[in-house]
């Protein structure tokens, strides 16, 4: 058996293995480009710069308080909708929060400046002081991006209470506090401090929302002086600098989130619950006015797209201009979707058999490596990799591949963390039996796709959208002879034809709605099956 165990494992393992190469030589060639040009090294004098320390400080006070108002507003709308499972309009409002999580996030901003800029629909009654840009704007644009991944996370925690719970505070006549105290927050403290940590990540790394609305030096953030001393200066001491300031601080983070475990990132309510507390006549009321505020909220800077594409004569508009560009950018997250899945899939058998055999240590460095490119600056590695390149092949022509390379490279971690929880949980109950059986590596994975397949279409329809939003790495590969549907929403918007990215903006947002419902219809049908 043992033998047979080998023959088994050897060529997952090298698979697994030529995967977790093929992602960190990304990193390492970008890093070796940037650090080979002209002999550049790190640049210690700006440790000690106070335009270092506030940009540090500045990126790290966005994203706790991003990541703690949204977790703080999460909290009720995660309570109307456990404590009220018949809401009127629940499933969609689930679904909407599915796509504001992960809409390309210029449609987000055109939304946000149409609803709250200068001259925005409700800015006149926000007073003269008001000013979307710098701080409020990050913090408002931030909590919205995750507020709808906070509410599905704890939503799902709750709903794990078993009904014995519920139903021995009923005979026990608990209070409302009571049952808050000894119930329901044990049920979210668990893995509330993760759920922070991972928002956290995100916004400590966010570059397009600061990028667009941070409105000076004194809102930057560490991904966008990176892209301001690549972009403006071509200082790369200093962008390496910051470069590994930001991997040093987001990736020890992130090193502590996954030894806590991983966060669905996508997913249906699937959990159906039998029995809960019924709330008071007056509670219900707050749960439905919870309810209905945050369903508005989300919906708001979406609804103010419409104004913009009024302003434009749609029977003379030129629809190939953006029709183009649409299909193109399909083209270019299916490709880098469908390979960041299956490089995903591999890289993920070290990890298992690590597990599978008991070593704690290697499990943790593999669930790193796999995942080490949510916190590479993805401007950094772009740029790296540009450099490199340039003297050796005709990007120009070439472009369009390193677009879809570095999509899929950076994708990965996504796909990674949705499929890992599954896969471990498959190896805990089934590897056993499958090597008792002496199965080869076909007959394998014949037995795991359909315990797999869910996961693998939560997986794509995640990493299809987030690479559907890509702006960055297209700003140093691309082309105007293939541009993508967010470069132009960029491009319109940045010669103050809102008209038009209102337009091409809403076309991206019913792509994004429509990859969630074929998503949701897909999951619900295997779960009927």
């Amino acid at each position: 058996m043992a033998q047979q165990r080998r023959a088994v494992n050897a060529p997952m393992l090298f698979a697994g293995l030529l995967a977790l190469a093929l992602s960190l030589s990304v990193t390492v060639l970008a890093f070796y480009g940037l650090i080979g040009f002209e002999s550049a090294g790190l640049d210690t004098s700006l440790l000690s710069d106070g335009y270092f320390h506030a940009v540090v400080w500045f990126s790290i006070k966005q994203a706790a308080l991003s990541a703690g108002l949204a977790l703080l507003l999460a909290w009720p709308v995660a309570r109307a909708l456990y404590y009220s499972p018949r809401l009127w309009g629940r499933q969609g409002f689930l679904s909407l929060c599915v796509l504001s999580f992960v809409m390309p996030t210029l449609i987000l901003i055109t939304g946000l400046v149409a609803l709250l800029g200068r001259q925005g629909m409700i800015s006149p009654w926000l007073g003269p002081d008001w000013n979307l840009y710098g701080l409020p704007g990050i913090l408002i644009a931030h909590v919205y991006l995750n507020l709808p991944f906070a509410v599905r996370v704890q939503l799902l925690q709750m709903q794990h209470i078993p009904d014995s719970s519920w139903k021995l505070a009923a005979q026990l006549k608990l209070g409302h506090w009571q049952r808050l105290r000894l119930i329901e927050w044990p049920a979210l403290r668990a893995g509330m401090l993760q759920l922070f940590g991972f928002v956290f990540v995100l916004c400590f790394n966010s570059f397009a929302v600061v990028l667009a609305l941070g409105g000076g030096p004194r809102a930057t953030t560490l991904e966008v002086a990176i892209y301001q001393a690549l972009k403006y200066d071509f200082n790369i001491p200093e962008a390496l600098t910051l470069a590994w300031t930001q991997l040093l601080i987001a990736g020890g983070l992130f090193v502590l989130l996954n030894r806590m475990g991983g966060n669905q990132w996508l997913g249906v309510d699937s959990t159906r619950q039998r029995w809960t507390p019924r709330p008071g006549a007056v509670m219900q009321q707050v749960h439905r006015i919870v309810y209905g505020m945050a369903a508005l909220t989300l919906l708001l800077p979406l609804l103010a797209l419409l104004p913009g594409v009024l302003q434009v004569d749609l029977a003379r508009f030129d629809w190939f201009a953006i029709a183009r560009p649409a299909l193109i950018t399909l083209i270019i997250a299916t490709l880098a979707g469908s390979g960041a899945l299956v490089l995903a899939y591999a890289m993920l058998l070290p990890l298992r058999f690590a597990h599978i055999r008991g070593r704690s240590a290697l499990a943790l460095l593999l669930d790193w490596l796999s995942t080490h490119a949510l916190v590479a600056p993805a401007m950094v590695v772009s740029v790296g990799l540009y450099i490199l390149l340039l003297p050796r092949l005709d990007l120009d022509h070439w472009g369009i591949l390193f677009v879809i390379l570095l999509n899929l490279v950076l994708i990965v971690p996504y796909a990674v963390q949705q499929l890992r929880p599954r896969l471990l949980q498959f190896d805990h109950q089934y590897d056993r039996l499958v090597r008792s059986l002496k199965l080869g590596l076909r007959a394998r994975l014949r037995i795991e796709w359909p315990y797999m397949r869910r996961a693998c279409v939560t997986s794509f329809a995640l990493i299809l959208l987030l690479a559907m939003g890509d702006v960055a790495i297209f700003s140093i590969f691309g082309s105007s002879d293939w541009t993508t549907l967010p470069w132009l929403i960029y491009s319109y918007a940045s010669t103050y034809r809102m008209g038009e990215s209102s337009v091409a903006s809403l076309l991206l947002l019913l792509i994004c709605a429509l990859v969630v419902w074929l998503f949701e219809h897909v999951e619900k049908g295997a779960r009927d099956a």
